[in-house]
């Protein structure tokens, strides 16, 4: 897989294989970055989380555009080593990334020293992990006021989309081929 855009531009990075990985397609990665750039966000400034991270790439757009910092959060010890390849491999400072190898729900029992003002949210398909993962992020102030939280899931999922959830405000809800995105402001 490459990275679509930034200073990584046209870099390879190593992707997960298993049940539940499924990184996400450039033409998804391109779509996202460009309704984030569209709705102002400004790379530079960004603080990051991405959850259920996989191979880290949302994170690594991230820090390919600037970000200031981003956190990946995944579980799975084999993939978080990935994750700490590719940054090596990409040279990212690491002042500039953090990966956290534990559960999500532990990781969300805390909150973070600062708020994010980005947060994927990219769960295994057929888990129903959006709606937890999501409440739980909220709750403990991961997610800064006017921060954005974007999710990454699969086109049968239920998600609120017509009545704010705790103060998110729908943005966007677009398919592309079997994956949803779907965008909150805070």
């Amino acid at each position: 897989m490459r990275v679509v855009g930034g200073r990584f531009r046209g870099r390879s990075i190593k992707t997960c294989e298993g049940p539940g990985y499924r990184p996400a397609t450039m033409k998804v990665r391109e779509s996202v970055f460009s309704m984030l750039a569209a709705r102002g966000v400004d790379f530079s400034a960004v603080r990051a989380a991405d959850m259920f991270a996989g191979s880290g790439s949302l994170g690594i757009e991230c820090l390919s555009r600037g970000a200031h910092l981003v956190w990946f959060i995944e579980k799975n010890p084999r993939a978080a080593a990935l994750i700490r390849a590719n940054l090596a491999d990409l040279g990212v400072e690491k002042s500039r990334a953090r990966v956290v190898s534990r559960d999500i729900f532990m990781v969300l029992s805390n909150p973070p020293d600062a708020p994010f003002d980005l947060v994927f949210i990219d769960p295994p398909y057929g888990r129903d992990l959006l709606i937890p993962t999501l409440d739980k992020a909220l709750a403990t102030g991961w997610v800064a006021p006017g921060g954005f939280v974007l999710a990454e899931v699969e086109t049968s999922v239920t998600a609120p989309t017509a009545a704010p959830v705790a103060g998110l405000e729908l943005v966007t809800d677009r398919e592309y081929g079997q994956t949803r995105i779907l965008l909150w402001r805070n």
